[in-house]
Order: structure tokens, then C-alpha cells, then sequence
């Protein structure tokens, strides 16, 4: 499905404070939360779209991004459709969004929880981010780009399937939480009873207990590893730029939600062309002859070269614009343009017939120089300055 802008899914304005976009996150996924609406997929899909824009907005970096360069500047890609939501799964809703309705992953009041009964366990591990540099040419960045890259991270050990354990019987139930992963506790004050709920000491959160561990990965459930991944870079990014590829980071210990890779946009020098944002400019070097005479020359552009007419008499320092040769916008907003800057070649040495040709010109009304109209201007009003 095609995706919404983030502001339109909370139903909230690009000038909404943190604190109103958290509540209006909070009204969506009450509205589609699984509990509410059992077997509904089209209410999963917008808890997941919600979730989704919630985690931009709510981030300040991610939300500058995604001002700035849309869903180009915070996806892995371009493309303006997909119906995984960025690649986000419940667990990476109920293990970094849960704790905003109060209570342990939940707190829903009547609701059973995030999808599962309350004897299971809420915890939910989340492996780390990585961060890489990708660096693009002027034409890679032009067409957009796949990019194959190999990366040492954790992965999930394929011995024990990331559970950390031996086998299906080397795990049992933690005896302190009874599998839930947290320990409630009661404490009497002058408002009252209060109950607050605590990560268990015994699991660690996970509600069971490894009794014979992974000979592979010694009951980590992850192993270090290469992979390659594959990175598509959309047109039109730009250099300081951050892509993100949700669950490509490193595997996650003993099950869990895989953290993400962050893929940093570098650009290589161009050896004729300078980008200036959408723009490309390129300085061309003309002869004395071709400025006063006019010539057809050809000019580098991103992809190849193109053709462009020199008039007779142009001056330097004139620009001559080539309509969308430059880079398209990463939102799809349009294409910039190539700025040919005319610049004339005075030779620094003269053969002796040059010279003799040289000093005829001079002579000629054509080669003095042409007043500024700001000069003629100060002609004739400068007696008012003597």
C-alpha cells in the first residue's frame, strides 16, 4: 500500500510539539491495538503505519531528516510504496514504544497486553546499531544505486537458532518471575499502595533459565560473523546524509528484535563538475577567438556531455543554464540544472606575429572596452563630486 506522510498517519501538523505528537501516537494505537481488534489486518497494518511514524517524529534527528528529504532521508530507499512499514515488526513496536502507555510493555488497563497472555514473558532484546560510510559518484547519485557491502556483525548462531540453549530442554522457567520476565512490587506510602513493576534479577527479563548453554555460542545465541548486505541508494541523495535499513545491525542476544544499519551518504569529488545542492556548475575555459566569434563546444555533463552554442561576443563571468541536467530531488520535487560559467583564456606569452595582430586590434572601436552602465552613470554626474 502506498505509504501516508507521517504527519497526515497521527493526524497532526508539522509544527506539533513531542508531547503532541506522543499523545496523538498514543489515541492511534489504542484505536488499532491487536487486543481491540482481533484478526482485523487492516487495523495491524495501521498500528504498524503509526508506529512507524511515531518512531521519525519522536526522534529529533529523524524528524529533521524526514522535513528535509522525506522518506528518502529515513528509509533505505526511495520508493514511495511497501507494505511492511519500513520493515517493522510487533516485536520492534511493543519492545521500543510499549513503555509510553504506562506500566510494563502495556498498561491498557483492560487490554490483555501486547499480544500475548500475562504469564508470558515481556521482555525483548534488542541488538545494537551499526553505522557504515557508502561513498557515490556524481552518476551513481544521479540514477540511484545498489550497493553490495560486507559487514562484521553478530549474528543469529545457527546452531541453537539464537535461543542460547542446547536444546528445547535446556531451557525451564524462571522460579522468581514465573516466566514473566518482571517481579511486581508493593509498597505502602501516605498516598496509599503503591505497585511498580521491576526487570527480574534472576532472567534478566527473559523469564526463562539456560540449564545447559550452546556449545557454539556459549548461551549468547549470537555468534560473530561477515555478511554482505545489499544497500539501495536512492537518486538524489546528498553528502552528511543518513539512510536507515531497519533489523540489518547486529543479531540480537537469545532472540529479539535485530538493531538497525545506518548508512552514511559520502560523495567523491568530481574531477570537472561541483555541486551546488540539485545544481551541478562547471567552469569553461573559452579562447579569445571562440568568445568573439562564437563556436559550438561541448561541455561535460553527470552522464556524458552535451552540446552548447557559444554566441559571438560573450562576455565573461556569463552563465549559461542546461535545464534539468543537474540532480533530481531525493523527494522527487524536480531536477536542478548545469550552470556553465564562461570563463575566457588570456594567453600568458605572444609570438611576435600574435603581438603585430594584437596591437592592429587595439586600434579597432570593437575591442575597447564598453562602459558599465554604472560608469556612464558616474560620467555624468561626477561634477557633482568634484
Amino acid at each position: 500500500m502506498a505509504k501516508r506522510d507521517y504527519y497526515e498517519v497521527l493526524g497532526v501538523d508539522k509544527n506539533a510539539t513531542a508531547d503532541e505528537i506522543k499523545k496523538a501516537y498514543r489515541k492511534k494505537a489504542i484505536q488499532f491495538h491487536p487486543d481491540k481488534n482481533p484478526g482485523n489486518k487492516e487495523a495491524e497494518e495501521n498500528f504498524k503505519e503509526a508506529a512507524e511514524a511515531y518512531d521519525v517524529l519522536s526522534n529529533p534527528q529523524k524528524r529533521q531528516r524526514y522535513d528535509q528529504f522525506g522518506f528518502g532521508g529515513v528509509n533505505g530507499s526511495a520508493s514511495s510504496s511497501g507494505g511492511d512499514f519500513g520493515g517493522m515488526s510487533m516485536d520492534d513496536i511493543f519492545s521500543q514504544f510499549g513503555d509510553i502507555f504506562g506500566g510494563h510493555f502495556g498498561g491498557f488497563g483492560g487490554f490483555s497486553g501486547f499480544g500475548g497472555s500475562s504469564n508470558e514473558s515481556r521482555y525483548v532484546n534488542r541488538g545494537s546499531d551499526l553505522r557504515v560510510k557508502v561513498k557515490l559518484t556524481l552518476k551513481e547519485i544521479l540514477t540511484g544505486v545498489d550497493k553490495k557491502i560486507k559487514v562484521k556483525k553478530y549474528v543469529t548462531c545457527s546452531k541453537c537458532h539464537g535461543s542460547g540453549a542446547e536444546d528445547d530442554s535446556s531451557k525451564k522457567t524462571c522460579d522468581t518471575c514465573h516466566g514473566a520476565g518482571y517481579v511486581t512490587r508493593i509498597t505502602n506510602t501516605i498516598l496509599g499502595r503503591l505497585q511498580t513493576q521491576q526487570t527480574c534479577p534472576t532472567c534478566g527479563g527473559e523469564g526463562k533459565i539456560i540449564t545447559k548453554k550452546c556449545p557454539e555460542c556459549n548461551g549468547e545465541g549470537i555468534i560473530r560473523d561477515d555478511e554482505v548486505i545489499t544497500i539501495h541508494i536512492p537518486a538524489g541523495v546528498a553528502e552528511g546524509m543518513q539512510l536507515t535499513m531497519r533489523g540489518k545491525g547486529n543479531a540480537a542476544r537469545r532472540g529479539g528484535v535485530n538493531g538497525d544499519l545506518l548508512i552514511l551518504i559520502e560523495e567523491e569529488p568530481d574531477p570537472e563538475l561541483i555541486r551546488d545542492e540539485n545544481d551541478i556548475l562547471y567552469n569553461l575555459l573559452l579562447s579569445v577567438p571562440q568568445a568573439a566569434l562564437g563556436a559550438t563546444v561541448e561541455v561535460p555533463t553527470i552522464d556524458g556531455k552535451a552540446k552548447v552554442k557559444i554566441e559571438p561576443g560573450t562576455q565573461p563571468g556569463k552563465v549559461l543554464r542546461l535545464r534539468n541536467k543537474g540532480l533530481p530531488s531525493v523527494n522527487s520535487y524536480g531536477t536542478g540544472d548545469l550552470l556553465v560559467n564562461v570563463s575566457v583564456y588570456i594567453p600568458e606569452t605572444l609570438s611576435a606575429a600574435e603581438k603585430e595582430m594584437m596591437n592592429k586590434l587595439t586600434d579597432s572601436p570593437n575591442f575597447e572596452p564598453k562602459k558599465s552602465v554604472k560608469d556612464k552613470i558616474f560620467d555624468k554626474f561626477k561634477h557633482m563630486f568634484d
